[in-house]
């Protein structure tokens, strides 16, 4: 017997997709799953009803008697029937009303997410803490902001650490086309490998100079297509407004700046008394990729930065730098290279620039030259949450320091390990003269660190 329109209906709208609402909203879906029971059972009932009215029906020819029982057994059915299809009407029109719910959700034009990390560390040259077996501390609470109302794009990020708060970027963008963006704000310098020029938490030494993973506050265009990367910039001046910004803390920041001269007598970890920041910059950046086969990838490109130096009133000197780099993708390894140089050219006689960053001061050479070399090997596995183990060595040489001697040094094996929300390095440092591992960038050490680092990030 085929089964009558009630059922049809209702089977219908059993059949409606919930996979969507229940991914977007666990309270609408929980409430929509409630629903959907309702009328799984109404389904049932009606479905039962309809085989006891076949029974009576198929001896509907025997007896006078079976025939009047059929008959009021298959009006009692009718009236069931007709009451199921009014609630279950009223029941689709709630359904459709969560589905409204859900797809509106869905197309919010503001998404947000962020992090909360933690870490471990144990460092051999800080005797009380190698002591008590290293620290467990709190790193940082993050809240990115991201999205796209038709052409125009918001990206922002704010960062909490236990002893400051800083923007890390934002700006708002506009698609001229597919290939082509702009960007206006607190937006990323183009230079070198991007994203990162490191695989590891520590960054390569190229950060702590000012030349990875810094973000400005000006104006950008970005050209993207299967072949080319091109980059163009120009930057007002810093994120945090320069000499006249009102920070209370010029090194409060999330990336490294310049920000004021280093004079002789003075600390390497002093705080400047000769103020300077970066104005009116202009960044350069090119990459040619090619695609060699299936599971193999070359990127190479370069990179150029100039800008002045400026004392809140006057122009007191330039700096430029340039890099070369490239990457290397085979199967499930990559290989990272770069060489950089930079050099601040100032009226002022100097020992150094200084620089800042996440609440403290450091100085670096005004001219030097580095070197990067990175590889890496991703490893899918399935081990319950875990998901992928990505191995790396990360090197960084900075060399040829302008009145400094001693070279800066940075090796990090480890391993990153990647578990749902979570991601956490393990990462073993053995570096000298190198800022977070016990030296400075301009340090005459000829002692070598070690540190080893666990941070936890949950990201959301």
């Amino acid at each position: 017997m085929k089964p009558t329109s009630v059922a049809l209906a209702l089977a219908t709208l059993v059949s409606l997709n919930t996979s969507e609402a229940v991914a977007q909203d666990a309270e609408t879906a929980a409430e929509l799953k409630a629903v959907m029971q309702q009328l799984q059972q109404l389904q049932q009932r009606v479905i039962e009803l309809e085989q006891k009215l076949a029974e009576q029906s198929d001896s509907a020819a025997t007896t006078t008697t079976t025939a009047t029982t059929n008959a009021t057994a298959n009006q009692q059915v009718e009236q069931v029937a007709a009451r199921r299809q009014a609630k279950s009407s009223a029941l689709a029109a709630r359904v459709e009303r969560l589905e409204e719910d859900v797809q509106a959700a869905q197309n919010d034009p503001i998404r947000i997410g962020g992090a909360v990390r933690m870490q471990y560390k144990w460092e051999d040259y800080n005797d009380p803490l190698k002591d008590r077996g290293g620290d467990f501390e709190f790193d940082l609470v993050r809240i990115d902001y991201s999205g796209e109302i038709g052409d125009v794009v918001l990206s922002a990020q704010y960062r909490w650490f236990q002893y400051m708060d800083t923007v890390q970027h934002a700006w708002v963008g506009y698609n001229f086309s597919e290939q082509w963006q702009g960007q206006l704000g607190v937006t990323k310098v183009p230079f070198g490998i991007t994203p990162y020029n490191s695989n590891s938490y520590f960054f390569s030494s190229n950060f702590y100079v000012g030349l990875e993973d810094d973000h400005d506050l000006g104006a950008k265009l970005l050209y993207r297509s299967s072949d080319w990367d091109f980059d163009v910039a120009f930057f007002k001046g810093d994120e945090m407004g320069g000499v006249n910004g009102l920070s209370p803390s010029k090194a409060d920041r999330y990336a490294y700046d310049a920000l004021g001269v280093r004079l002789a007598g003075e600390g390497l970890y002093d705080d400047p008394t000769a103020l300077v920041a970066e104005s009116n910059s202009v960044a350069l950046r090119a990459a040619r990729k090619y695609d060699l086969a299936a599971d193999k990838s070359v990127e190479i490109g370069a990179s150029w930065q100039f800008g002045d130096m400026n004392n809140g009133t006057d122009n007191i000197g330039e700096r430029q730098a340039w890099a070369v780099h490239g990457v290397y993708n085979i199967n499930r390894w990559t290989l990272m290279g770069q060489v950089t140089q930079y050099d601040y050219d100032m009226e002022l006689a100097e020992q150094g620039i200084v620089v800042g960053a996440y609440a403290y001061y450091d100085t670096i050479p005004s001219k030097a030259t580095l070197y990067s070399a990175n590889l890496a090997y991703s490893l899918p596995v399935q081990w319950g949450p875990v998901t992928d183990l990505t191995f790396y060595n990360d090197f960084s040489l900075m060399t040829n320091k302008r009145f400094y001697t001693e070279d800066t040094v940075m090796n990090v094996l480890g391993v990153a390990v990647s578990a749902g929300g979570l991601y956490t390095y393990f990462d073993l440092v053995t570096a000298r003269n190198q800022p977070f591992v016990g030296g400075s960038m301009s340090g005459d050490s000829k002692q070598t660190n070690t540190r080893f680092n666990v941070n936890i990030g949950y990201y959301f």
